[in-house]
């Protein structure tokens, strides 16, 4: 196979690549360490359908699992291979190059050479394209694009294009018109927090965008466990990035009986994130009656008090529907 690999011809390569997929782990190690890896990513560089797929498909064996291999296939200059794929919005190539880049973004060391390559623009590109026409990529290529830029979203290099591309407008438009219980909203509000909480630049940009506190006000109430964690999270960011001037809008937006539930029943870190923010949003009047407003404050005093002390739920969550019931009147 080493041989067909780094010696063959075309038809004696395709069937080497296409071979490696039922090959054990020590086997796929042995044969790397033999120098395969470069003529695969060759292939790559071809305009031949049937190479690249087989070389797609093995170089994903070779990776999958392994750190060495990924930095391996990266130093042979997959990455700018993948990216010219990407951009030829061929869809059955196009989902397994983003397969490959996804698995290569988990391994740290090709994290600064994939955020510098132009990948970043290229990701958020095709989250907005229709392709083929009048059809968005696949549910899964959407998944596997967020997954990428959220490996990617440790390193320092991924803040500036983002922000240059329209990156974040384009996520955000991606969460509002996703049900705020799916996986793919789950995942977009994760990779949301992640810039954010990394980039003042970010939370500045996100922070402008109108509907952006409605949206994480829906996801608060509708979404994932996970989902409601990270969008509480990214509420608290922007009302300590400036009280006076968020505190009212997260309140417009109805987001009270939310976070008193989340407050409750969330986890631990959704927990600490609603309390934060209703301890900042608790001095802000609603408006209506001196007495409505009375009554109010001392229910919400004492829902504070319980989630304080970790009171029984079944207290807590009696006095959180309470709450709920009187903020709604």
């Amino acid at each position: 196979m080493a041989d067909a690999l780094l010696f063959g011809e075309r038809e004696a390569q395709l069937f080497a690549a296409r071979e490696i997929c039922k090959l054990n782990c020590k086997q796929k190690q042995k044969l790397a360490e033999k120098g395969v890896i470069s003529p695969l990513v060759f292939m790559l560089h071809t305009q031949d359908y049937e190479s690249i797929e087989a070389a797609l498909f093995a170089l994903l064996n070779f990776a999958f699992g392994s750190e060495r291999n990924k930095l391996r296939i990266a130093k042979s200059g997959a990455i700018p291979a993948i990216l010219k794929i990407l951009q030829w919005r061929n869809e059955p190539l196009l989902e397994l190059a983003l397969a490959a880049l996804l698995i290569l973004s988990s391994c740290s060391a090709n994290k600064p050479e994939i955020a510098s390559s132009g990948a970043v623009q290229l990701l958020f590109e095709l989250l907005d394209s229709e392709f083929p026409i009048g059809q968005t990529i696949s549910h899964q290529a959407k998944l596997d694009i967020i997954s990428t830029l959220h490996n990617l979203s440790t390193s320092p290099q991924i803040i500036s294009p983002i922000v240059l591309s329209d990156g974040l407008i384009s996520l955000i438009q991606l969460i509002y018109v996703s049900e705020k219980s799916s996986e793919l909203a789950e995942k977009a509000i994760a990779l949301l927090e992640s810039l954010v909480s990394t980039s003042d630049i970010a939370l500045n940009q996100v922070s402008e965008i109108g509907g952006v506190i409605g949206m994480l006000v829906e996801a608060v109430e509708e979404g994932t466990t996970s989902c409601k964690e990270h969008a509480a999270g990214i509420l608290v960011l922007i009302c300590e990035s400036c009280r006076e001037r968020y505190r009212g809008m997260i309140l417009r937006e109805g987001a009270m009986p939310g976070l008193l539930q989340l407050s409750v029943d969330g986890t631990r870190r959704a927990k600490e994130k609603a309390k934060a923010l209703l301890l900042m949003l608790r001095d802000c009047s609603n408006g209506g009656s001196t007495r409505v407003k009375h009554s109010k404050s001392v229910l919400f005093e004492e829902v504070m008090r319980q989630i304080d002390r970790g009171g029984r739920v079944g207290n807590s969550i009696q006095l959180v529907e309470e709450m709920i019931a009187k903020l709604r009147t």
